[in-house]
């Protein structure tokens, strides 16, 4: 009875558990590039397309500012409280490591309390622009898969622009403005991501959302990937098919969450009114605790392992390619054009492997059927004719004297006769063999 009821509960358990799934399974991670698989030849290989797991890319990037010395604490100084902005009695001191606020601090592992956070020097020199750009490399071209998010320790700044590279800094691209007045800070009506849709997804909007001064819980910018992906995959991203559809056949969306680089640009920190207090300048700066950036490299579907080797990303292919991100054939698989692989159909979707180039499909350069040596020599392993001392060659059918340019009518040596085997062999072996000579 005991065990009847136990099936029963089991049942009911996986019954509820396929309910709950957030998507169906048969979608795929895409976490497996080959498999071997049986048919009536034997075992063969089954390829798929295949994608790194999404990780945390803050482990891996570089970080730069621009102005370099726009870190506080070298001279040191005093900077208002975040929580009172007139109580300025707090310190920043590069020099002293409970004191200082470098750079690093913005990736480090957050959770304890106080927390710890990057901040620039203080609106000092005001009215000059207190602007900076911060700067995330990666030196490999990722994909991105969640939102993007920073915390500030200090009042989310009035003005900022995200930017993005995709090819390693050389040019950018606006990702999305960020104000509490968009009309005014950057001549563009105030939006969301809610505002968008499928066919408006890659317009870059202003948004006040994210955009206030010292006002409790204020502390977070998104950049909304997920948002936008919900758009094809449908609010709770059940539909990835449609999402990865529109990814396959759609350049400018897969580019759209593809970088290299991402910039933070800061163009006026958290005022809170609408003048400076110019008496209390040391309340005005820019401090962030923490930078969220998850994704994947980006290795065309042909790898799903991407390796950090002396502080460099590198996709270890598959499916016969080669590059930094997969993105060629490698020698000798060139029979036809490269392509990226695809997620569809799900939930292999379809490999694109590098085939073998017509020149180096044949293995043997000699056998004793078809391909044999020529004037005495003798096939060693398949891989090289053993030649008598007079020739040479691959099939050991040029003399050595034509290539010294010595031989004459009395050395008693001669070129093979035309129609010879060996002339009329050597074509084809030279189309097979070729990739040997090299």
């Amino acid at each position: 009875m005991y065990l009847s009821r136990f099936l029963s509960i089991h049942a009911l358990w996986v019954t509820v558990s396929s309910v709950m799934q957030p998507y169906p399974l048969v979608w795929g991670h895409y976490d497996v590039c080959k498999t071997q698989i049986y048919t009536e030849e034997g075992k063969v290989w089954d390829y798929m397309a295949c994608q790194p797991e999404s990780t945390d890319m803050t482990k891996y990037l570089k970080v730069k500012l621009d102005p370099p010395d726009i870190t506080c604490g070298d001279p040191p100084e005093t900077f208002c409280a975040m929580g009172n902005p007139y109580m300025c009695n707090n310190e920043c001191d590069a020099s002293t490591p409970e004191l200082a606020h470098p750079p690093e601090l913005m990736f480090d592992f957050e959770g304890r309390h106080p927390s710890t956070f990057w901040q620039s020097a203080t609106w000092k020199e005001y009215p000059k622009p207190l602007q900076v750009n911060i700067t995330l490399s990666w030196s490999k071209t990722i994909e991105l898969t969640d939102n993007i998010v920073i915390t500030f320790e200090s009042g989310r700044p009035d003005q900022m622009i995200l930017e993005k590279s995709l090819d390693y800094g050389r040019t950018w691209q606006p990702y999305q403005y960020y104000a509490t007045d968009c009309l005014d800070a950057f001549h563009m009506d105030p939006k969301s991501v809610k505002d968008l849709s499928q066919h408006t997804v890659l317009e870059i909007i202003c948004t006040e959302e994210y955009s206030t001064g010292y006002m409790t819980n204020s502390k977070i910018i998104h950049f909304e990937i997920k948002d936008r992906f919900a758009f094809f995959a449908g609010p709770w991203l059940r539909n990835m098919a449609s999402l990865y559809g529109q990814l396959d056949t759609t350049k400018k969306l897969r580019d759209f969450f593809t970088v290299t680089d991402l910039r933070i640009r800061l163009l006026r920190p958290a005022v809170g009114e609408i003048f400076v207090d110019e008496l209390h300048l040391a309340r005005y700066f820019y401090a962030i605790s923490d930078i969220k950036v998850h994704g994947r490299c980006k290795c065309n579907l042909h790898a799903t392992v991407c390796v950090y080797d002396n502080s460099k990303l590198t996709c270890e292919c598959e499916h016969n390619t080669t590059g930094p991100d997969c993105g060629k054939c490698k020698k000798n698989y060139q029979g036809r054009p490269w392509s990226p692989g695809s997620y569809l159909p799900i939930p292999k979707g379809t490999a694109n492997t590098c085939i073998p180039s017509i020149s180096s499909i044949g293995t043997n350069v000699c056998d004793n059927e078809l391909l044999h040596c020529q004037n005495g020599g003798t096939c060693h392993n398949n891989v090289r004719c053993l030649c008598p001392a007079a020739y040479t060659g691959i099939l050991c059918e040029k003399l050595r004297c034509e290539e010294a340019g010595s031989c004459g009518s009395d050395s008693g040596q001669g070129a093979p006769p035309p129609g010879s085997p060996a002339l009329l062999l050597l074509p084809a072996l030279l189309g097979t063999a070729s990739p040997l000579l090299f």
